[in-house]
């Protein structure tokens, strides 16, 4: 593997694998005024929320690497400690990238990309109305990281008012992924869209004690054919079939099915449980899986 230690690489190198390495990452499209209240905008991807109460938001806008100069948005936030991040999603990522220009001061880069600023309620800064989600945030702390060319200036809000548009919710009033169709951060030019076939989910093993990984049997944890995220998701099961539950689903048509189609051929059964646990049907790959020790 190749070996790279912080130290000894040029900060443009280290960016390079740093942000190639921790992506896709979400966008802060923060919404900031200077003391005469001209109002500024400009993207981070150093940035994430890290609590619920409070409710905290964190984003980095660094020190350039070249010239070691401050952003505007540090500069403003020093002054006037508030904030709205602004969500970017695929609708608006071209003229939010354009608004990462480095404009002169004062130039307004809600006109320069063609945005529509909006009165917040509770902070200073314009919202962008173009964003699905708006959060007006109280600024807590300013933490400089460094002084140097790509130093980190850790910006840590508390978001005091969420704005959400309704266009985005599902019957259930909650955030659809497919209908916010967020856009994050790749390296270099790239981007990700978080919508469509880019979706999966993965069942969160909190209502639940997952068996593990450790506990399945060798001959499957050992298999030719299941990935690492296969056995992630046989180990995430409260408890393997029973005696009975097999013998009873070697009863059934799907399992005569695949004894006609498999041949009794071990890895061809590993194939066919591989095909059920990416279909997200664990309990039936189990099945099939254990019947293969007596069937093979």
């Amino acid at each position: 593997m190749l070996r790279i230690s912080p130290s000894e690489i040029p900060i443009p190198i280290l960016q390079h694998y740093l942000v190639g390495s921790v992506a896709p990452r979400p966008i802060a499209f923060a919404s900031t005024i200077d003391e005469n209240g001209n109002p500024n905008l400009s993207p981070f991807s150093f940035f994430n929320v890290f609590g619920a109460n409070p409710p905290i938001a964190i984003f980095s806008p660094a020190r350039k690497g070249r010239g070691n100069t401050l952003k505007h948005t540090y500069e403003n936030i020093k002054k006037v400690p508030e904030v709205v991040i602004n969500v970017v999603n695929y609708d608006m990522v071209h003229q939010t990238s354009l608004s990462s220009t480095e404009y002169a001061t004062g130039v307004n880069e809600f006109a320069k990309a063609g945005f529509t600023p909006i009165a917040s309620e509770l902070v200073r800064p314009f919202r962008v109305k173009e964003s699905p989600v708006q959060m007006e945030c109280k600024v807590l702390e300013v933490k400089e990281m460094g002084h140097l060319g790509g130093a980190p200036n850790l910006i840590i809000c508390e978001i005091v008012l969420i704005h959400i548009n309704e266009s985005i919710l599902d019957a259930n009033q909650k955030i659809d992924p497919n209908k916010i169709d967020l856009v994050g951060r790749m390296g270099g030019d790239w981007y990700c869209r978080a919508s469509g076939n880019a979706l999966f989910e993965v069942e969160k093993p909190l209502s639940k004690i997952g068996i593990g990984v450790d506990a399945i049997p060798e001959f499957i944890r050992n298999s030719e054919v299941l990935t690492g995220n296969n056995l992630g998701q046989l180990g995430n099961v409260e408890k393997i079939p029973s005696a009975e539950e097999i013998f009873l689903f070697k009863k059934s048509e799907l399992f005569k099915k695949l004894i006609l189609t498999t041949e009794k051929n071990k890895l061809n059964l590993h194939s066919a449980a591989k095909k059920l646990l990416d279909e997200g049907k664990v309990a039936e790959a189990w099945n099939v899986l254990l019947s293969i020790e007596n069937e093979s």
